[in-house]
């Protein structure tokens, strides 16, 4: 993850805080506490995750003290057990307790995501079938979210709208066809992978003669699949998505496709419950 990126995201969830003002004067229930008083703290998880945000929990006590020392005890992408110390924070109290919830709020988040994310790349264990990530993440926070699912083990898709086509049904129809939409985007950004979306066999073989890089099967049966597979015969990589549970991913995967691709990972967030205890 970019250093400035970070700093500005935890600028602007520090602002949300604390109305845009210092931590003394925004803070106003820690402005309760003594300023001198100093506290021993640390932060466990309350239930089996994979650990994602080391480098946020470092900038955010950074940005409200620079001077509460931090010690993060896990690295991203370690499994951490139920009850394992996260980090440490030694230093005023005021501080710690300011930087608190927004340092577990993004911990709790990429830690949800990584962890999640690990359960589908268990259940696609002896496949050869990648686990991806979508573009249904929460608005701003999507360069962390995509950190968070390589960290859990999977492969991040495109992460913009700039960077490779994804030539859906509405894109297909307003440029006149599939042969016509891949041509266009081959010749204005040779560079770029071309990737449509396909939602019967049918377009499954017009996708084929156009020369698609990747073609998607959208909420195809297996016996589909399957098919598919045997027609596109290697001729481009071929990916699933639609309502890819984890309860079915195995069976997909098995069907010989390239990629299983899920907007759960970073849409369906539910959050690792973390906790502060002082000592």
């Amino acid at each position: 993850m970019q250093p400035e990126l970070i700093s500005q995201l935890v600028k602007l969830a520090l602002d949300e805080d604390l109305n845009h003002q210092s931590a003394a004067q925004g803070d106003i229930t820690a402005a309760l506490i003594p300023e001198q008083q100093q506290a021993n703290a640390y932060v466990i998880t309350r239930e089996d995750c994979v650990f994602c945000g080391k480098d946020l929990i470092l900038e955010v006590f950074r940005q409200v003290d620079p001077s509460v020392e931090v010690t993060v005890l896990a690295n991203d992408g370690d499994k951490l057990s139920a009850n394992a110390r996260i980090f440490t924070a030694k230093g005023s109290a005021r501080a710690i307790l300011t930087a608190e919830r927004t340092a577990l709020n993004f911990v709790q988040t990429l830690s949800g995501t990584a962890t999640t994310t690990a359960h589908y790349v268990q259940a696609l264990d002896g496949s050869n079938t990648q686990l991806l990530d979508t573009r249904k993440t929460i608005p701003g926070l999507r360069a962390l979210q995509k950190y968070a699912v390589t960290c859990g083990g999977g492969k991040n898709h495109r992460i913009g709208l700039f960077d490779a086509f994804l030539i859906k049904e509405n894109h297909i129809a307003a440029c006149g066809g599939i042969d016509k939409a891949v041509k266009q985007a081959k010749s204005t950004h040779p560079d770029k992978p071309v990737e449509v979306e396909v939602e019967n066999l049918d377009e499954l073989e017009q996708a084929l003669l156009a020369g698609s890089d990747i073609i998607m099967l959208d909420n195809f049966t297996v016996e589909d699949i399957q098919n598919a597979v045997r027609l596109t015969s290697g001729r481009a990589k071929l990916e699933v998505s639609g309502n890819m549970t984890l309860d079915i991913l195995a069976q997909y995967a098995q069907a010989g496709v390239d990629y299983i691709s899920s907007g759960a990972l970073t849409k369906h967030v539910r959050s690792i419950d973390l906790s502060m205890r002082f000592e």
